[in-house]
């Protein structure tokens, strides 16, 4: 694109109707907003990625669980999502250990629950914020045509003061109210695509943590008997 189109372009976004300058502003500020959290998010995954295979090394390593307790509670700043699940059930097992009447098959419930709890939370922090991109993704392309329609319902009605309607004087209105369409799908398509790969990476994750706390709720029956 020359400099001429792009001096062109901003003509068109200029010579607009009002609420089609409206509807071009609005679809901006969501497009902005919607990389800032696909990017955030693009962070937060990695980061809950990695820690959660580094915690899984050092849980199947055959260390002291003990240790890796001691550890999660003394560095929750910087401890992943996995190893909060695990601090809160091994906390839940050391508590109900201590009461020598308890039936062993009861403990390991509560200790499955306390860290279904904490899953939950961690799951609905990943999960944060993709629903705007879900919302941007199927909103802002109908948002765009509104903005397109109104566009063109105002360059026909300036027609109607015309004695002779022509296409060049109703191509510039129609052009300008295509812009808003063309940033609707710009908005739209990262959010799309973003939101598809964040829930299917958070799917990945659920599953990797389910997996982990049924196998520790079966290590930390055996070590009740």
């Amino acid at each position: 694109m020359n400099v001429s189109q792009d001096l062109a372009l901003f003509e068109l976004i200029a010579n607009a109707s009002l609420v089609v300058k409206l509807v071009m502003a609005l679809l901006t500020y969501v497009s902005v907003m919607s990389w800032y959290w696909i990017f955030r998010k693009w962070f937060a995954l990695r980061d809950a990625r990695e820690k959660t295979e580094k915690f899984e090394r050092d849980f199947w390593s055959g260390g002291d669980l003990n240790n890796l307790y001691e550890n999660a509670v003394h560095d929750r700043q910087h401890s992943g999502a996995l190893e909060r699940i695990f601090e809160s059930g091994f906390r839940e097992f050391n508590k109900l250990r201590g009461q020598g009447n308890l039936d062993p098959s009861t403990a390991i419930d509560g200790v499955r629950r306390a860290m279904r709890a904490t899953y939950q939370r961690e799951i609905d922090d990943l999960e944060a914020h993709l629903a705007f991109l879900a919302s941007v993704g199927s909103v802002s392309p109908y948002v765009g045509l509104f903005g397109t329609v109104w566009g063109i319902m105002h360059s026909f009605r300036g027609l109607a003061s015309m004695t002779t309607a022509t296409l060049a004087a109703v191509a510039p209105g129609i052009a300008e109210a295509l812009v808003a369409t063309a940033i609707g799908l710009f908005a739209a398509i990262p959010a799309v695509i973003a939101y598809n790969r964040f829930a299917h990476d958070v799917d990945r994750i659920a599953v990797r943590f389910e997996s982990f706390m049924e196998e520790c709720s079966n290590i930390l029956q055996r070590q009740m008997k």
